[in-house]
């Protein structure tokens, strides 16, 4: 499904960018994605909405801590944000950022898991999240690099209601209602644990080319994987996301 009106409870719905140079962020993403990005104003901070097709795709910022490197934030939708961060402290998580209200779009809190990675949730208000989604120039995947993945499996079963599939050992795939809607996987050696961010594209060689002439970076070169062809890249600024191109026999996840 690509266009989107609502997301069940603990899929995620959203990504956005933490960047410290927004305007240089939504140039390199507009000329690779082909997205429209449009700046919220003051009140909003400077947040910027990319679009695709008219529909909000991608949020754009200001990082919030300069410590920290530029990055790309997954928000997982849920039905009440204060519950779910309470069920994240229950399960051995930190709440970072308590949970607020954005304006009438929604009520978010930022979660540190159990063996330290960051994660958003995001409960709809006026807005669901992402409204286009798994078509090229936007999100179609969310996965996760731990060094404890039976801790990581534990923590977000708990606190999102996750099912798992898949090796327990080495990676696995959760589910919501059934349906993959994100994954997992043990960080390898000089993999930064972290959720990373993936997006659809129709030539994975043609987009890592075409990032590299805007500015970016290729840490892991285009090659077959399980779902296609993948590639992994820093942009300008040093956020690290992925893009895929989906083989024929590959569905995107729903």
């Amino acid at each position: 499904m690509a266009e989107r009106t609502s997301y069940a409870a603990g899929t995620p719905s959203w990504i956005d960018l933490g960047t410290p140079d927004p305007d240089a962020a939504a140039a390199f993403y507009s000329g690779l994605f082909g997205w429209t990005v449009n700046d919220l104003g003051p009140d909003a901070g400077g947040y910027r909405i990319a679009t695709l097709k008219d529909k909000g795709v991608a949020g754009l910022g200001v990082q919030m801590s300069q410590d920290m490197p530029p990055f790309w934030s997954v928000y997982v939708s849920s039905e009440d944000t204060d519950a779910t961060a309470a069920k994240a402290v229950e399960a051995g998580g930190t709440v970072v950022v308590e949970p607020m209200d954005v304006m009438e779009a929604g009520r978010m809190a930022v979660l540190q898991d159990a063996t330290g990675s960051f994660i958003s949730v995001w409960q709809p208000g006026e807005t669901i999240g992402a409204e286009l989604v798994n078509e090229p120039g936007t999100f179609a995947w969310n996965e996760l690099a731990t060094t404890d993945l039976a801790a990581a499996r534990d923590f977000y079963t708990a606190t999102f209601g996750w099912g798992t599939e898949g090796d327990a050992e080495s990676g696995c795939q959760f589910t919501v209602g059934g349906e993959m809607v994100c994954g997992a996987h043990v960080a390898g050696e000089g993999e930064f644990p972290a959720w990373s961010v993936w997006f659809a594209v129709e030539d994975c060689d043609a987009s890592a080319a075409r990032a590299t002439e805007l500015g970016a970076t290729v840490l892991m070169p285009p090659n077959d994987m399980d779902f296609g062809r993948g590639a992994v890249l820093s942009d300008p600024q040093g956020a690290v996301f992925g893009i895929g191109a989906m083989g024929p026999d590959v569905a995107p996840p729903s």
